[in-house]
């Protein structure tokens, strides 16, 4: 039996995309740039793919107000290297930007980088957004006015799901001046010594807005003027040891960082996790342990002590993989599936928290026939009956 043919539609304004979602009414896959096609849960067979990369450029930016409002397909490194004339900038810094994804598609998986200990996520920084529901309906929230506002929002809820729920097509972000100077401390650590490093930084007043661990080093980074920037960078050497590098070291440390971040090792799977920061250092090496040396451990190790969040490779095996998911939960935090080998079938999520009761609810709100991303949030949004959910119980 053949396998029925996929159509593609490219639309280039939101109009056309709310007519392609009318148009073709079966299930709807959302498309950007591809680079995390493999995260989450496996998406169950689609209808109609929707590839927004034909919503790209700058609706509007505002360098007085410091906002912009982007088509959601636009390139983020491309919207950077546009603000940059401007000496602004979006003050997120995903590792996957220099493989060419999307705006939207960084908002819809949650992605952020090292800078979030300072500057938050994409979540924190989008102040409007423009999207499609499953039933063709156009809404918008928020807008260029930075202020709290109280009630539903239709945007955070949709930062992080996965192409469900709704087709964003365009963003309202905030905007942070572009810094003048960026240097970087490195200071050497193996795994067990870095969080207690990271607290002596946070309790120095030098103000890092990234600390990140990888390769036996701490990567402090320093933003602001070449004075008060250059200064705090020496004064933390001072305190706490090791070295300011020099820019093209600097540079080397924190590619080879995003590379890391990146990495799709043959044969194993990625998880991205969060818990409190102060178990991390427990929940990796109660991961470790789970997983042996005779599997090769932990690889690719990436983490943020300061925060929590961690990446790492491990065994594509669905037990250990399942057994990450609960070590993870159980010491309270989450963790998302970021690569599986083709044809693995591989946990995306751990246990569903209590959450997952109202994810569902606004599931069946906003799509009640699961038109958009099938599988991509399963089991906690449960596929319809006889569906192939793609990931192991």
């Amino acid at each position: 039996m053949s396998t029925p043919a996929v159509t593609t539609v490219t639309p280039t304004t939101v109009d056309e995309l709310r007519d392609a979602v009318l148009a073709h009414p079966g299930t709807l896959r959302v498309a950007g740039a591809g680079t995390a096609a493999d995260w989450a849960g496996t998406p169950a067979p689609a209808d109609t793919v929707l590839d927004v990369t034909g919503l790209s450029g700058i609706v509007t930016h505002n360098p007085g107000d410091m906002t912009v409002e982007v088509r959601a397909g636009t390139p983020f490194a491309a919207l950077q290297d546009e603000l940059a004339q401007h000496q602004q900038r979006v003050a997120v810094d995903p590792a996957r930007a220099t493989a060419g994804a999307t705006l939207g598609g960084l908002f819809a998986t949650a992605d952020s980088g090292p800078r979030s200990l300072q500057y938050g996520s994409l979540r924190d920084l989008v102040i409007g957004a423009t999207v499609v529901l499953p039933d063709g309906t156009i809404a918008r929230s928020g807008g260029h006015v930075i202020k709290n506002v109280a009630g539903y929002d239709l945007t955070k809820v949709l930062h992080g799901a996965h192409g469900t729920l709704a087709v964003i097509a365009g963003l309202v972000l905030r905007l942070h001046p572009a810094p003048r100077s960026t240097p970087t401390v490195a200071v050497p650590t193996d795994r067990a010594g870095m969080a207690d490093l990271a607290r002596r930084v946070a309790d120095s007043p030098v103000e890092a807005v990234a600390v990140q661990w990888h390769a036996d080093r701490l990567l402090c980074l320093f933003e602001g003027s070449p004075e008060g920037a250059d200064t705090r960078a020496r004064k933390l050497v001072e305190t706490v040891g090791g070295e300011v590098l020099a820019p093209d070291d600097a540079t080397a440390a924190w590619d080879a960082h995003d590379a890391a971040v990146r990495a799709r090792p043959d044969g194993r799977a990625v998880l991205r996790l969060g818990v409190i920061p102060s178990a991390l250092p427990g929940v990796l090496d109660g991961l470790d342990s789970d997983i042996g040396g005779d599997a090769g451990g932990l690889t690719e190790v990436t983490a943020s002590p300061r925060t929590g969040i961690a990446t790492l490779a491990l065994p594509a095996d669905a037990d250990l993989v399942a057994a990450a998911h609960r070590r993870v939960a159980e010491a309270g935090g989450t963790s998302t599936l970021r690569q599986r080998p083709d044809g693995a079938s591989l946990p995306a999520f751990g246990p569903a928290p209590a959450s997952a009761v109202l994810l569902r609810a606004v599931a069946a709100s906003l799509d009640p026939d699961q038109r958009l991303g099938r599988g991509r949030l399963a089991p906690w949004i449960p596929l319809p009956t006889g569906q192939p959910t793609g990931v192991s119980a």
